[in-house]
């Protein structure tokens, strides 16, 4: 037997088409495609408040994403997503804080532009229900 027919190429193009199809049977026509069949995607963007942040990702955060910011403690994930939110929320955006850290301070939101009284926090005990929590939201 040809090493195509047996495990080859075929069989495994045969089980990727099937896997993307039961993927857009659950999830819906262009859940997943080829990169190259949408390489210009156009992503309405809200900006970070910083200008060379902005430009390194192609005019800010996408809209309508779920955006998770990580890095080491004191490197500014906090001040990074507080002037987002401010930025957002001058749009008239609807914003929601998951304090996976239970150390927002609402003081130090308010001095970066934070509309405090506007803002929707959560402070999850766990992953798991912070990762439902914005499921919910979403």
């Amino acid at each position: 037997m040809s090493p195509v027919m047996n495990g080859g190429v075929n069989d495994k193009q045969r089980s990727l088409s099937e896997a993307v199809s039961r993927m857009e049977k659950t999830f819906g026509k262009g859940s997943i495609m080829r990169l190259g069949e949408r390489s210009h995607m156009k992503v309405d963007t809200t900006p970070t408040g910083s200008l060379s942040l902005d430009n390194a990702l192609g005019g800010g955060l996408p809209k309508g994403r779920i955006i998770e910011i990580f890095g080491a403690e004191g490197g500014g994930k906090t001040t990074l997503t507080l002037h987002c939110i401010a930025e957002a929320q001058k749009k008239g955006g609807i914003c929601a804080f998951i304090d996976a850290e239970h150390s927002l301070n609402p003081g130090y939101a308010k001095d970066l532009g934070v509309d405090i009284d506007n803002l929707y926090i959560s402070q999850p005990d766990n992953g798991e229900q912070a990762l439902e929590i914005a499921d919910t939201l979403i």
